[in-house]
Formats: C-alpha cells, structure tokens, sequence
C-alpha cells in the first residue's frame, strides 16, 4: 500500500471523527433547543447538515479508496478515528481521558503500526 493511500486513509478518518465532533455539536444545540421539540430541533440545526453532507462525501471517498485498496486493508484504518475523536472531544468539549484510557488508544495504534508494517 503506497504512502497516497495511507495519507488518504488517514484523511478519512480525520474527517470521521471531524463528523462525530459536528454530531456533537448538533446533539449539543438540540439539547439547548429541547422546546422546539427534538425532531424540531435536529432539523433546524446547521451542524447536523454539515456532519449529515460531510459522512456523505466520505462514503463517496470509501468506495473510492476501495478501488485502491482492499478493503483487508484499508479498513483497519478505521480505528484511527477512535483516537481522533476522543483527541478532539479533549481539545473541543474538555471531556476528560485518563490514563486507562490512553493506554487503550495506544495500544490500539500499536495494533495498526504492525498491519502497517506487514503491508510495506
């Protein structure tokens, strides 16, 4: 797998978890809105059409990368998201990790280092 897919990959996991943090921020603006109703509120909620138009495109992007890539290969990629997202809920929301936590993530980018290694 060349050095382009792997950026890409990891381009799209970004935007995954660049979605969840919009997802986030809508949740959080229909919580505010409750009297609208959530219905009401989700709908009249920008951040939910920026996360719903972003997941979008990258489903368009996945069935590309597929093109490329086997999806063997392309989809533990997946899982950097799960480090991205709690990154960003750190920086944006000040929820908290600990050290437990951490610890799980980086084992977890351990696990995608050594697939990383066998595919080169």
């Amino acid at each position: 797998m060349g050095s382009l897919n792997i950026a890409i990959l990891v381009l799209y996991a970004l935007g995954m978890s660049t979605g969840q943090v919009l997802f986030k921020l809508s949740a959080d603006r229909t919580k505010a809105n409750a009297e609208q109703g959530f219905l009401g509120a989700v709908l009249g909620n920008g951040y939910f059409y920026a996360a719903f138009i972003l997941y979008c495109v990258l489903t368009v992007l996945w069935v590309w990368v597929l093109t490329r890539v086997p999806l063997s290969r392309a989809y533990p990629f997946v899982v950097l998201a799960f480090v991205f997202t709690p990154a960003f809920a750190y920086l944006i929301f000040g929820e908290s990790l600990d050290l437990w936590y951490v610890l799980g993530l980086v084992l977890v980018l351990s696990g995608l280092g050594v697939l990383i290694a066998k595919a080169t």
